[in-house]
């Protein structure tokens, strides 16, 4: 029973109309049970009864139908009433007994039922014969506090169960009931002279908006005084746009005044080329139509002819041999004596049509940006950084243009982009492919002119990934690896200290090697790498799978040529040799020089096969062909590239000694330029 009691507002919400008079339409009050099982409010039962009695006892008046303000009776229910009313007058003419009348029992003992539009006899007790749905009032109260709960504002203070509360703070913007703002609002308190007002959730800020208004009204006079200033910027700016419009027209207008000139001196060309064109063609036809008989110069010789006078005849036709002459030559190689295609005053305006449409307005205030060609990257992805010579970000937006140097293309396009740092990392870059780069700032409507182009190339292939493998022979004891695994260090340590008591007669030691943790079967790949400065000696390269065994069991020592007394000096170019029987490819590098292997191919001078340590190392492998190549990773240089096995998988490999440091190259990422600015 007490589950009952406690049911949801929402499961008595779905039974409203259940609990709804037929008659008022309104919840029931102390409800009846008919006896056709229905429920009607007692005060209904009784209005309608009465109504009944009224309309009785005035025959059946118009006014009869007056009903109860509260009651809402039908013109079909008022039928059933008259009828009531006609047969209560039959068994009264017929002798029939009469009920003693009294204020609860009216002279008819039948009642119209709202819900079933049925005439429902009462009985001899009438109204007082009907028993009171004890369970039904019980719902409906339920159901009234549920719908006061709903809309109650109840107190904020109160421990649950929380009660209604009776009034609202304004200054503290919470709702209380009577105790809980007696405590919070106790007497001789700044809290007690607090305005409150009955139970809202709408609270004014009326405080703190006072006090706005105030400090407003104070500032009056400097507000006037800031209106009258902004009235003058505003016919300031009317006044500098007028000038600025007008000297936009006048640049313009400059512009079309050359255009102009240029388009009268290329029309009067083409005219003046026509004119003599036609000239010479026109002559042209007049001395052919002369071939023709009986005009121009075959009526002139027909007419020498006729001439009898031999002294006469042979001083003209001599003259007018010549002249047929040439007009028989001419038939014979016919060619128009001028051209009709006018190809050579084609007007080219490519260039300034690109020109034009990077017009805009230039100042000096804006800086012109560098591309920071140490900065940019070319590897897995492209990273373009610049910066503004004063070190100033003066400019709201960078805009970055591109394109593929290909000598066949006969026009450029360039790539754009919109940049609001001042990097941007392109990731839709050829490989083997050499791009131009330059970029300018946007201030608003105003842009600075474009930087200098700087020519940059990508990888031979693409960027492979990998990591140092800290399994497969890896020596701890020597080389020692970072936590993500992508630097080693090779450290002397105490092997060298034992070995010091040799050094009259040289110092010997081995290579420690490390290889990558991913190997390549098939397809071109490329990776890259720096080697620190202070590194002794590193060699660099790749071997298959089959030969890493014998790698790391190798024996062979390699004599240091820095403390060898045979050397007779200590540039280690002596590890710069070709060893045929080393179990993969490496070439040297060591005390920032780069040794080219001494190879039949290779020059025969010794120094002419050292090169400066490039600050970053790339290799490129190419499996399908069988070559590899080294490279300076910063310009895509390749500097050395040799035939190489590639039976089995191939791994990168590293050899360290002494002292040295290979750190390998971290992706381009979108994030990159972020990351690098935060450390």
């Amino acid at each position: 029973m007490e589950s009952d009691r406690l049911e949801s507002p929402v499961a008595i919400k779905g039974i409203e109309r259940e609990l709804i008079c037929p008659a008022c339409k309104e919840l029931f009050t102390h409800p009846l049970i008919l006896p056709c099982q229905h429920n009607i409010c007692h005060k209904c039962v009784k209005e309608i009864l009465f109504a009944f009695e009224d309309s009785f006892a005035d025959g059946g008046s118009e006014s009869s139908n007056q009903s109860s303000p509260r009651i809402r009776i039908s013109a079909s229910s008022m039928d059933r009433i008259d009828r009531i009313n006609r047969s209560a007058s039959q068994r009264r003419s017929f002798g029939c007994r009469g009920r003693k009348r009294n204020s609860l029992t009216p002279r008819s003992t039948l009642f119209p039922c709202p819900s079933c539009q049925r005439d429902i006899d009462l009985g001899e007790r009438g109204i007082n014969g009907l028993f009171r749905n004890f369970t039904l009032e019980t719902i409906v109260e339920r159901y009234r506090q549920a719908a006061r709960a709903a809309i109650a504002i109840m107190c904020d203070f109160c421990k649950p169960p929380p009660q209604e509360s009776t009034k609202s703070c304004m200054d503290c913007s919470a709702s209380y009931c009577n105790e809980c703002f007696k405590i919070h609002h106790p007497w001789g308190t700044v809290k007690a002279q607090h305005e409150y007002v009955g139970p809202t959730t709408n609270f004014r800020p009326k405080e703190k908006l006072s006090k706005d208004i105030e400090y407003l009204i104070s500032k009056e006079s400097q507000v006037k005084a800031h209106i009258t200033q902004l009235d003058l910027l505003l016919k300031e700016t009317e006044c500098n746009s007028e000038r600025a419009k007008q000297e936009a027209s006048q640049s313009f207008e400059k512009l079309y005044h050359v255009l102009e000139e240029k388009k009268y001196a290329a029309l009067r060309a083409i005219e003046t080329s026509k004119n003599i064109r036609l000239e010479k063609l026109q002559t042209q036809v007049e001395e052919y139509q002369g071939l023709l008989e009986n005009n121009g110069l075959v009526g002139y010789a027909q007419e020498v002819l006729k001439e009898t006078d031999p002294s006469c005849f042979v001083q003209t036709a001599k003259q007018l041999h010549v002249r047929i002459q040439k007009a028989t030559e001419s038939l014979k190689s016919f060619r128009p004596a001028a051209e009709t295609t006018f190809e050579d005053f084609v007007v080219d305006t490519a260039k300034q049509e690109d020109i034009l449409g990077d017009l805009s307005f230039h100042s000096n205030g804006l800086e012109i940006p560098e591309i920071n060609e140490e900065q940019c990257r070319m590897y897995n992805k492209a990273l373009i950084s610049w910066e503004c010579p004063e070190k100033t970000d003066s400019a709201d937006i960078y805009v970055l243009e591109y394109h593929k140097l290909n000598k066949e293309e006969e026009s450029v396009t360039w790539q754009k982009t919109e940049v609001c740092g001042k990097s941007k990392v392109l990731s839709d870059l050829d490989d083997d492919s050499s791009y131009a780069f330059r970029v300018r700032g946007y201030k608003g409507s105003i842009c600075s002119p474009w930087s200098r182009e700087v020519i940059l190339r990508t990888p031979p292939a693409p960027v492979f990934s990998f990591l140092f493998d800290d399994k497969c022979g890896y020596n701890n004891e020597h080389l020692q690896l970072n936590p993500r695994r992508t630097s080693v260090e090779s450290r002397a340590g105490f092997p060298l200290l034992l070995g010091s008591e040799r050094l009259q007669v040289g110092c010997y030691t081995t290579l420690d090697y490390i290889i990558g943790d991913t190997g390549i079967a098939k397809g071109k790949h490329f990776w890259a790498f720096s080697v620190e400065s202070y590194s002794y000696l590193v060699k660099v390269g790749v071997v298959p799978s089959n030969k890493i065994q014998k790698l790391f069991h190798n024996t062979h020592d390699v004599t240091s040529p820095r403390y060898e007394q045979d050397s007779g000096h200590d540039s280690g170019s002596e590890d710069a040799f070709f060893d045929s029987s080393q179990p993969c490819t490496l070439v040297t590098l060591g005390m920032k020089k780069f040794f080219i292997p001494a190879t039949p191919a290779a020059p025969k001078d010794p120094a002419s096969r050292i090169l400066p340590l490039p600050s970053c190392l790339g290799i490129c492998l190419d499996c399908d062909r069988g070559r590899v190549g080294f490279y300076d990773a910063g310009r895509m240089k390749c500097l050395y590239e040799c035939e190489v096995d590639c039976s089995g998988l191939m791994y990168p490999a590293f050899a360290l000694m002494g002292g040295a440091a290979v750190h390998l190259e971290e992706a381009v990422t979108a994030k990159h330029r972020e990351y690098h600015d935060d450390i």
